[in-house]
């Protein structure tokens, strides 16, 4: 059965987790790894998005919602998708070149999505399962 979701928890995650990927993904142009700045700051966000994404599932469960953690990473996304409409690419892509076009059918924007939502998905598949051993333990520990 698929709990209700808290979209201000889902809002102020997200929002959370879009900033640290921003953030990441903006600081990356400022350390020359690799010959093509664009493929880094994607790899840079992609590894950044682990823990920031697990930080944002963190912070919506610890509230005690019950969320499905697919439905809850699609909603976050959404949420960034957003932000990024109204602020990474009118401020930062479109400055530099790029479009919503080519910033929204990019496959690494998509493979970064699917990603995000696996990470909170998973976040919560973890917790459910800690959650069910912990009740265990304790009616062991009644018996």
């Amino acid at each position: 059965m698929m709990k209700t979701i808290n979209i201000k928890s889902v809002i102020i995650s997200a929002v959370i987790v879009w900033i640290l990927g921003v953030m990441a993904f903006v600081a990356s142009y400022f350390v020359p790894v690799m010959p093509d700045p664009d493929v880094q700051a994607n790899w840079v966000l992609s590894i950044a998005l682990v823990p920031g994404a697990l930080i944002g599932a963190h912070l919506y469960y610890r509230k005690g919602h019950k969320t499905n953690g697919f439905v809850l990473g699609t909603a976050m996304f959404l949420m960034a998708m957003l932000l990024d409409a109204l602020i990474t690419v009118p401020l930062l892509i479109i400055p530099n070149g790029g479009s919503y076009l080519t910033f929204f059918t990019d496959p690494a924007f998509w493979l970064i999505a699917i990603e995000y939502v696996s990470v909170v998905a998973g976040y919560w598949q973890i917790e459910k399962a800690l959650k069910t051993a912990r009740l265990v333990s304790v009616k062991q520990k009644q018996l």
